[in-house]
């Protein structure tokens, strides 16, 4: 079956990996901040700190900022579970704010209506988790703006968006947002098997996440109570987690990096192709916005259902059953029965679910071939009856 996504693994990256399985690290050695440079060089960033997922990134991230018992993370309803349940880790209350209709992110004008209730009902967010859906940006103008105005401050979830633009400055430099967050898993742009990156302009916010990623522990003896017992000595300050990334996932991001921005380009080169070969298809292409360079991590179209006779799960089993691996991104957070239990109910944020109701992300990696990409169209086109 042809899958939505697929890594690229080249011999490269096998000589990367099995260097390191020759070398005296396996773990924590120098190829984690290696690659940590490569990343924050190449996006603009002053401080990336790689971590073993994209989930425990934004976890770190959120005690980074302080969120707890009390406060609020607000995210977008159509991104992955972790996108809010990062929030509820670090014991704070989570809502949503609807999405665009266009870019499938957080609408503006939604944003902005419910900040203005929430700052009547004493209930603003302490952070909004921007969701780059499928690799386009936010509009990060915007939020930056009503971040300054609200007093919040803003995660980037780049989970998607690693080699995409932004006003033609790469997404992750932090310019409209405290900290950024990159996902490695192997269906992403780039891999490192699994793994994420947090990046940040803040001295403060990095040394913080560089603690909590490893145990609260800190060697640097600035940060010690007293003097060192001698040069084997550590002290656990704070409490942390194992979140760190290891030498050899490490080793293959950063040979993956040499690829990443023509990775991107062929990604682009495939969505226009398909933007083609759609053309008159009743569906809807994704609509890319001027300002941004999508890091195109997923091709989503949505069916125009009442041009067509069947339905989305019949359009969706139908491709499968021509084994074209299509995939839905993503069932809307808040009609999970986790976050219903917790008062969420179907219909609270209607283009989250019409989205839902209509979307189905096509096949979409560096890899595809054009006979392969034509498969998938003729499939579709057999499935619709176009």
């Amino acid at each position: 079956m042809l899958p939505y996504g697929r890594q690229d693994i080249t011999q490269s990256d096998i000589d990367a990996a099995v260097e390191v399985l020759k070398s005296d690290y396996l773990t924590q050695g120098p190829m984690v901040p290696r690659f940590e440079e490569l990343v924050s060089q190449h996006v603009g960033a002053k401080h990336a700190l790689a971590v073993n997922s994209a989930t425990s990134a934004l976890h770190v991230a959120c005690l980074a900022l302080d969120l707890g018992p009390g406060d609020w993370l607000w995210t977008s309803p159509v991104t992955f579970v972790a996108s809010a349940n990062c929030g509820l880790y670090c014991g704070a209350q989570v809502d949503f704010v609807d999405i665009d209709p266009r870019t499938y992110n957080i609408s503006i004008s939604a944003l902005q209506q419910k900040l203005q209730k929430a700052a009547l009902e004493g209930k603003l967010p302490k952070v909004l988790v921007a969701v780059h859906l499928c690799g386009q940006p936010c509009d990060m103008v915007a939020i930056d703006s009503l971040a300054k105005l609200y007093s919040f401050k803003v995660i980037e979830d780049a989970s998607h968006a690693i080699g995409g633009k932004f006003l033609n400055e790469f997404i992750g430099n932090c310019r409209y947002s405290d900290i950024t967050v990159f996902s490695f898993h192997p269906v992403k742009i780039i891999t490192t098997a699994e793994g994420g990156m947090a990046l940040t302009n803040c001295n403060e916010l990095a040394a913080r996440i560089a603690l909590l990623r490893s145990h609260g522990i800190t060697r640097d003896s600035a940060q010690m109570t007293h003097a060192p017992d001698g040069p084997w000595y550590y002290q656990q300050i704070d409490l942390g987690f194992n979140y760190r990334m290891t030498d050899l996932q490490a080793a293959l991001g950063v040979s993956q990096m040499a690829r990443l921005d023509s990775y991107v380009a062929r990604r682009h080169f495939l969505a226009n192709r398909y933007d083609a070969l759609l053309s008159g298809f009743p569906l809807k292409t994704p609509w890319r916005h001027p300002d941004g360079y999508s890091g195109m991590h997923l091709y989503v179209i949505r069916l125009e259902l009442d041009r067509i006779r069947v339905s989305h799960r019949s359009v969706v089993d139908g491709l499968r059953e021509r084994n074209i691996g299509v995939n839905v991104h993503y069932i809307p957070v808040h009609t999970q029965p986790f976050y219903q239990r917790k008062g969420f109910s179907v219909g609270d944020f209607p283009e989250a679910e019409a989205y839902y109701a209509e979307a189905i992300s096509l096949p979409m990696f560096q890899t595809m071939s054009e006979a392969q990409q034509d498969e998938v169209v003729d499939a579709f086109r057999y499935v619709l009856k176009a």
